[in-house]
């Protein structure tokens, strides 16, 4: 940035990064997506000497660090490849035919990056490694393409997705039998309002999964997408949903990349800046159709995408307020780039109605004031007044783009000041909060944050000899447990509860032989879903979700595990073990099987 474009670009650039929400939040996160951003951001580092060098090594080092970032968050990182590769094919000082060469060279070795792990894990006997989470045939191939490929495009959760998936490989840990220790994450979906155990809410009595789910297993169907990321279309990154976590700078960025593109005739060997325009142009381009068609997905995957928005931003303004000096149309693109990104915020402030009746009046009150002066300064001459002098002009345009950074600041610092910690997580305050909850107050987190002390303890009190303290139909319903306790639970399901990995015989002899005593299900269909997010969810999907679901344990695929519980062991009566009246678990005790 700093080379191509000044520092002032370069600074606007890292401080629009510094604060982008999804971005901080998820750096706050034991999430992936903020190291897989780190090597796209190598990468593209590299490309930019291979363009403009020639040097095939550079363009090596690129392809290597997409198929690292492939083994950090597989498909994902395949999103910059078409930034990389374009931009070589046009810039790098070789004939055309060297450099399709070359990118053909690059493509061989980040495809053997990328299948080293699949094929290494997939050519060892299931017996001897880990069962391949959220993969229905126990691939890691399967999972790359299937699970965490096609159905995040097309939204399809059926063999493999469950409810609960977040993209990461989740392992299944075993015992040599299939069985399943996991050490999940700090929260999960599930929960009863103390725990994360089946059948509640989270800490602020807000189902932690949105309830916006399509029929027939598509997410983004019924209104606001799953994981409430809006429903699919030109303008859904311009929607509060997603907005609110990536988009406040976004109208700048992309008046920026305009003008960019019009500075002088394209010729993309030896210009630098028009090598910056390809590759982050590029970058915005494909993460953003991705991100505006694609059916299932978490906010925090737009990590990837920050970058580029933050880039195109800072190189932006600076050509803007080039251009805004001399005469012709391009002139008019800052005042309209500030005016757009202002709507845009104000916007997005709508679905916040506490935060939106003093932020949307300072933005437009301060926003108005900028345009103000950098209209009198185009239309002095017209209108025979004098123009504001630079100076002038340089203060007014400061505080048009600080008030533009001051609510993604905001949104980025709530969770920060609430120290707040989340599977899933995202920036900002809740819909419909207000200012003294989400700025000072305790954080409202997962459910999974605690846990129910009254389980533990009899768990604990009558674990007696065995391995796994407890089993649990997934991780999400086994991570509270372990953190409160530090001891082994067993997850039978993986990650999600889709993981067909026990069979009843394998069930029947890791009870036999002591490996485990407990088990904690829940009490009705739907798999872990709390009663509220079913109650929402289309007829025909709550319908196939309570006769069977879609592969979760107690599903079609494994429900005879869980019918070998019922059938066999004893329940126990939940004023034995829990507190809470409403809860919509059952605990199995299977010490004498029947």
């Amino acid at each position: 940035m700093r080379r191509h474009f000044g520092v002032v670009a370069g600074l606007l650039a890292a401080l629009a990064l510094a604060i982008s929400p999804i971005s901080v939040v998820t750096n706050r996160n034991n999430t992936i997506d903020s190291t897989l951003t780190l090597v796209m951001l190598l990468g593209a580092w590299a490309v930019l000497r291979a363009a403009e060098t020639g040097r095939l090594r550079w363009l090596l080092l690129s392809a290597l660090a997409v198929g690292l970032g492939f083994n950090i968050k597989m498909l994902e990182s395949y999103l910059v490849v078409p930034a990389f590769g374009l931009l070589y094919l046009l810039a790098a000082p070789h004939s055309i035919g060297k450099r399709i060469l070359h990118l053909l060279l690059a493509g061989v070795v980040m495809a053997v990056l990328t299948l080293s792990w699949l094929v290494a894990v997939d050519l060892t006997p299931a017996s001897q490694r880990p069962y391949v989470g959220s993969s229905q045939t126990n691939s890691e191939i399967e999972l790359a393409f299937g699970y965490n490929g096609a159905s995040r495009l097309l939204g399809r959760f059926g063999g493999a997705g469950g409810f609960g998936g977040n993209g990461n490989r989740t392992r299944t840990g075993t015992d040599g039998q299939g069985t399943g220790n996991q050490n999940g994450s700090q929260n999960g979906f599930p929960g009863n309002g103390q725990g994360g155990f089946p059948g509640g809410t989270n800490g602020s009595g807000t189902p932690d999964l949105p309830p916006n789910v399509g029929r027939d297993g598509q997410f983004g169907g019924n209104g606001g997408g799953m994981f409430g990321t809006g429903n699919p279309g030109p303008l859904r990154l311009f929607e509060s949903a997603l907005g609110s976590q990536i988009a406040w700078l976004l109208p700048a960025a992309i008046l920026g990349t305009l003008a960019l593109a019009f500075q002088r005739r394209l010729r993309f060997q030896g210009d630098r800046q028009q090598q910056a325009l390809v590759l982050w142009g590029m970058w915005l381009l494909t993460e953003g159709i991705f991100f505006s068609v694609a059916g299932f997905f978490h906010q925090y995957y737009m990590t990837t995408m920050a970058p580029a928005i933050c880039a195109l931003f800072g190189i932006g303004l600076v050509v803007m307020w080039k251009d805004f000096r001399t005469s012709g149309w391009r002139g008019w693109l800052l005042p309209l780039a500030l005016a757009l990104t202002a709507v845009e915020q104000i916007y997005i402030l709508q679905s916040y109605p506490s935060w939106s009746q003093f932020l949307t009046p300072l933005i437009a009150v301060l926003s108005i004031f900028t345009l103000g002066v950098l209209l009198a300064y185009r239309l002095a001459s017209r209108i025979r007044v004098q123009a504001p002098n630079v100076r002038v002009l340089s203060l007014a345009l400061a505080l048009g783009v600080l008030v533009l950074l001051i609510t993604p600041t905001i949104w980025a610092a709530i969770p920060v000041i609430q120290n707040t910690a989340s599977q899933l997580p995202v920036a900002g305050p809740s819909q419909g909060n207000d200012f003294a909850r989400n700025a000072g107050g305790p954080a409202g987190g997962d459910g999974a944050s605690t846990s129910d002390q009254a389980l533990i303890s009899y768990l604990v009190a009558h674990q007696g000899n065995a391995k796994y303290l407890v089993a649990t139909p997934s991780s999400n319903t086994a991570d509270s447990i372990i953190l409160s306790t530090n001891k082994a639970v067993m997850a039978m399901g993986g990650f999600s509860g889709s993981d067909p990995i026990l069979t009843t015989s394998q069930l029947s002899s890791l009870v036999k032989n002591g490996t485990v005593r407990f088990f904690l299900l829940d009490s009705g269909g739907g798999g872990s879903l709390p009663k509220q997010i079913l109650e929402d969810l289309p007829s025909q999907l709550r319908e196939r979700l309570e006769s069977g679901g879609f592969g979760g344990f107690g599903g079609a695929r494994s429900g005879g595990a869980t019918t070998w519980v019922t059938q066999h062991c004893t329940l126990v009566p939940s004023s034995a073990w829990s507190t809470n009246s409403s809860a919509r678990s059952q605990l199995y005790d299977c010490a004498t099987t029947h």
